[in-house]
């Protein structure tokens, strides 16, 4: 596998545990439907929080949630939109974004609650 593949794996877990950490209910990780993944459903208070993690191994060219286009909230709509329609989910929706990146030993986790909304068609 290669090295970027295994970062973003890394990124993905922590995102994981960060949200369980902060009380999240993790529904599915990488929710595929078609050609379309949601990378985390998770559900808090209330809300369906669809989350797309974003890793880096360095902010020196693009921070993280600078690389979500708007073809990517677009494709990540319609895989929400087809999540709730197959689970029959009735209550309110948002989009996150937590950007990960490696810091020494550590990772620097920003969590964006909210951070963008969907395009109205």
């Amino acid at each position: 596998m290669a090295d970027h593949n295994d970062l973003g794996n890394i990124g993905e877990e922590r995102a994981q545990a960060y949200l369980k950490s902060k009380g999240f209910n993790l529904r599915h990780v990488k929710w595929v439907t078609g050609k379309l993944e949601l990378d985390i459903v998770a559900e808090k208070d209330g809300w369906l929080v669809i989350v797309e993690v974003k890793t880096r191994s360095t902010e020196t060219f693009e921070h993280p949630q600078e690389a979500i286009t708007n073809r990517k909230i677009r494709n990540l709509v319609n895989a929400a939109h087809e999540y709730i329609f197959q689970f029959d989910w009735k209550g309110e929706t948002r989009f996150d974004v937590i950007s990960v990146i490696p810091h020494g030993q550590e990772f620097i986790i920003e969590h964006i609650e909210d951070a963008f909304l969907a395009p109205v068609n």
